[in-house]
C-alpha cells in the first residue's frame, strides 16, 4: 500500500513539473524534496506517540522553510489572511471599533470606535463591556471570540448587551455591520499660519484619495505655504498607492521606483501618470526607526528629487518586494520576489537579512554606499534612509509604558468618566489638574507594577559578582550609598515620570472625547520635531540650501 502511494505521489510531481504547475532551475531536485517532505508528514502523522495536530505541523514545517530566507517570506494559514487582509487593506466588515481585555479579567470592552463607524453611531463608547452577542453569554470569552462574532458580512445585523460604562446599565441594541476602512490618513491640519501638516499611518487601498482630499481641504481653508508630511511609525503597505501619492508632488511621467526580481524580465519600472497638484510647495518629511516599505518609497523618491527635507532618524530599512501566492485551501504564502530601487539607484533594505525583524544598528562604512540626488547633493543607502536633519527621538520611560500597557491608566479613567461627565476637552489645551494626579497616585497605592529600572539591575548585578569575587567588603559602604540615593520604586517613579505619565492621561482623556484624530492634534502641540520642520519651511534660504548643498553629512 506504502508503494502505491509512493509512486502516486512520485506521478502527481512529474505531472506537475510537465504541466509547468512550478518552474526552477533544478526541477528534479525539487519533487524529490517534496516528496521526502510528503513522506515525513505522513509517517509522523501515523508513528508519532502521541496524536499529531496536522494542521499544526503543517504550520511548523513551512516556517521552517522560510526561517533562513528573510523577515518577509511566510506562509499564513486560512485563520491568519483573515488579519493579513485588514493589514493590507485597511477594510473589513464589522461594527467598527477595537476591543481589549478588562485588566482583572473581568471582561471584555469597548476600547476604541472609529469615528463615524457603526458602532459610533450606535453610541458605542470607550468602556461598554460587552454582556451578550445574538442572545449568547460573552462575558467570559475572550478578545479573539467576542471579535469573531462581531465580524460578518456588511449588511448583517448583530444583536448586542452592553453594560454602560457611565451608568453601569444594561442595554440592548441591534447595529448593522458595514464595510469599515480604517483610514490611512487620520489627521491634517495647519500647524503654523501658511504650514499645513498631513499624518499619513499606513498605505492601506484609497489612501491616496484620503490624501488628495485633505490637501484640498487644507487649501480651501487657507494659503499653503508650506507642508509637513509626517511618515514616522508607517510600516509601508501598497507600492500603487505610493506611486500615485508621489504624483501629488513631482513632475507627470518621473521614474519614481524600479523592481528587480532574479530574473531580468522581472524588472518594472513606476512612472507618475499625473500633473503633480502641489509641484513646488515646499515639504518636510519626517522618518523614524518605524519608517518602512512602501513610506521608505514616498519619502526616498522624494528626497532623491530634491523635493522634501528629510527629518528625524534613519527609517527601518526594508527594500523588498512580496508577492502573495496560493497555496490552496484559502492558504497563502507572501514571497519576497524583487527589491525596490528608488531613483538615485538606493535600495533601502538593511545589510543583513534577520527573520526576527532585529535591526543592526552598526552598518561599517565599507558597506554605505554613496549616491547623488538630482540636483547633486549626497545621499547614502546601507540600512534605510539617512535624514538630511538628524532630530533625537523623543523617549518615554519604560515605568510609565508599563503603566498604560498594564491597563492602570484605562482603569483610572473608566472611574474619572463617571466622575466628570460634563467634561469639556480642547485637544490643543487639555490636561488633567495637579488634583487629578494626585487621585492617580493614590489609585496606583496599592496596585503592583513589575518594573525594575536599568540602574538598579546594574547595582543588583554589581552587588552579586562584588560578593562573588570577594569584594563586597571593600564596596560594601560604596554599595549601601549607591542604594540609598537609587529611587525608584513605584510610588518614586510616580513623581519622577510624571510628566510623561500626564501625557499619557491626557492623550486617553482626548481619545474618550475626540478620537484617534483628535489626540494626533493634542500631540503636535508638543512635538518637538514637528516644531522644527515649521522652523525650515519658514526659512526658505536653510531649505533651498539643504536642497542643493553637495555633500550632506552620513547620520
Amino acid at each position: 500500500m506504502k508503494s502505491v502511494k509512493r509512486y502516486g505521489l512520485v506521478a502527481l510531481v512529474v505531472a506537475a513539473v510537465a504541466t509547468g504547475v512550478w518552474a526552477t532551475r533544478d526541477d528534479f531536485g525539487l519533487g524529490r524534496n517534496m516528496e521526502i517532505m510528503v513522506n515525513l508528514m505522513r509517517e509522523i502523522t501515523l508513528q508519532y506517540v502521541d496524536d499529531v495536530d496536522t494542521d499544526k505541523l503543517m504550520q511548523d514545517g513551512a516556517l521552517g522553510m522560510v526561517r533562513n530566507l528573510d523577515p518577509y517570506t511566510t506562509y499564513m494559514s486560512e485563520k491568519e489572511m483573515d488579519s493579513f487582509e485588514v493589514q493590507a487593506t485597511g477594510k473589513y466588515g464589522g461594527i467598527g471599533s477595537t476591543i481589549r481585555m478588562k485588566r482583572d479579567s473581568s471582561g471584555v470592552v469597548i476600547a476604541q470606535p472609529y469615528k463615524n463607524s457603526p458602532a459610533d453611531l450606535a453610541g458605542l463608547k470607550i468602556g461598554d463591556k460587552f454582556v451578550s452577542i445574538d442572545g449568547e453569554d460573552v462575558t467570559k470569552c475572550t478578545t479573539e471570540q467576542i471579535s469573531s462574532r462581531l465580524k460578518g458580512t456588511p449588511g448583517t445585523k448583530v444583536k448586542l448587551a452592553v453594560k454602560r460604562l457611565m451608568t453601569g446599565k444594561v442595554e440592548e441594541m441591534e447595529i448593522e455591520r458595514a464595510r469599515i476602512a480604517i483610514p490611512g490618513v487620520p489627521y491634517a491640519g495647519f500647524v503654523a499660519d501658511g504650514i499645513g501638516y498631513i499624518r499619513h499611518d499606513d498605505f492601506t487601498d484609497g489612501c491616496y484619495d484620503d490624501m488628495r482630499a485633505e490637501v484640498e481641504r487644507l487649501r480651501e481653508k487657507g494659503e499653503l505655504k508650506g507642508l509637513i508630511l509626517d511618515y514616522r511609525d508607517n510600516g509601508g503597505g501598497s507600492v500603487a498607492e505610493a506611486v500615485k501619492i508621489l504624483s501629488m508632488f513631482v513632475p507627470k511621467g518621473s521614474k519614481v521606483l524600479t523592481m528587480k526580481g532574479r530574473a531580468e524580465s522581472s524588472t518594472r519600472t513606476y512612472t507618475t501618470d499625473s500633473n503633480p497638484v502641489l509641484g513646488e510647495l515646499p515639504l518636510v518629511a519626517l522618518i523614524n526607526g518605524n519608517t518602512a516599505s512602501a513610506s521608505e518609497i514616498v519619502c526616498g523618491a522624494l528626497q532623491d528629487m530634491d523635493r522634501a527635507v528629510l527629518m528625524g532618524q534613519r527609517s527601518y530599512g526594508k527594500g523588498l518586494v512580496q508577492t502573495l501566492v496560493p497555496l490552496g485551501y484559502n492558504a497563502y504564502a507572501k514571497i519576497t520576489t524583487s527589491k525596490y530601487y528608488i531613483p538615485s539607484g538606493r535600495c533601502v533594505q538593511r545589510i543583513n537579512y534577520s527573520h526576527s525583524g532585529g535591526k543592526d544598528e552598526n552598518v561599517p562604512d565599507s558597506l554605505i554606499n554613496e549616491f547623488r540626488t538630482s540636483a547633486g547633493r549626497k545621499v547614502y543607502d546601507g540600512k534605510g534612509l539617512m535624514p538630511d536633519i538628524k532630530v533625537a527621538p523623543d523617549y518615554i520611560s519604560t515605568f510609565a509604558v508599563m503603566l498604560y500597557n498594564l491597563g492602570y491608566i484605562e482603569d483610572f479613567l473608566d472611574e474619572y468618566m463617571r466622575r466628570n461627565p460634563s467634561l469639556k476637552v480642547d485637544n490643543k489645551s487639555f490636561t488633567i489638574t495637579d488634583a487629578d494626579y494626585e487621585d492617580f497616585v493614590k489609585f496606583m497605592a496599592d496596585k503592583d507594577v513589575p518594573y525594575e529600572s536599568q540602574t538598579r539591575m546594574a547595582l543588583e548585578l554589581l552587588q552579586k559578582t562584588s560578593k562573588e569575587e570577594r569584594y563586597d567588603s571593600d564596596f560594601a559602604d560604596d554599595l549601601k550609598q549607591i542604594e540609598s540615593k537609587l529611587k525608584d520604586q513605584k510610588m518614586d517613579n510616580l513623581r519622577n515620570y510624571r510628566a510623561e505619565i500626564m501625557d499619557l492621561i491626557n492623550g486617553d482623556v482626548v481619545l474618550r472625547h475626540n478620537y484617534y484624530q483628535g489626540v494626533v492634534e493634542h500631540n503636535l502641540v508638543s512635538d518637538s520635531t514637528v516644531m522644527k520642520a515649521i522652523d525650515v519651511l519658514r526659512d526658505g534660504e536653510r531649505y533651498s540650501k539643504i536642497l542643493s548643498e553637495q555633500d550632506t553629512e552620513k547620520n
